[in-house]
């Protein structure tokens, strides 16, 4: 699978909440797209993860 342009196998298919969190994310600060289409969050713990897959994860960061 690749995730923002790196190369990660998975040994199972996964659920994209488990990924995320197993990763370290904090699920509610991010979005993710995953094979071009926009995961909506309320649906990260449906969507099952693959190795053909493609992610692109992006953090949600304060300041100003």
């Amino acid at each position: 699978m690749k995730v923002n342009g790196k190369i990660i196998s998975l040994e199972k298919p996964v659920s994209l909440h488990e990924f995320l969190e197993g990763l370290g994310y904090t699920v509610s600060h991010v979005a993710v797209e995953k094979n071009g289409d926009i995961i909506p969050r309320a649906q990260f713990s449906a969507v099952m993860l693959n190795d053909e897959d493609s992610l692109e994860i992006v953090c949600f960061v304060g300041g100003g």
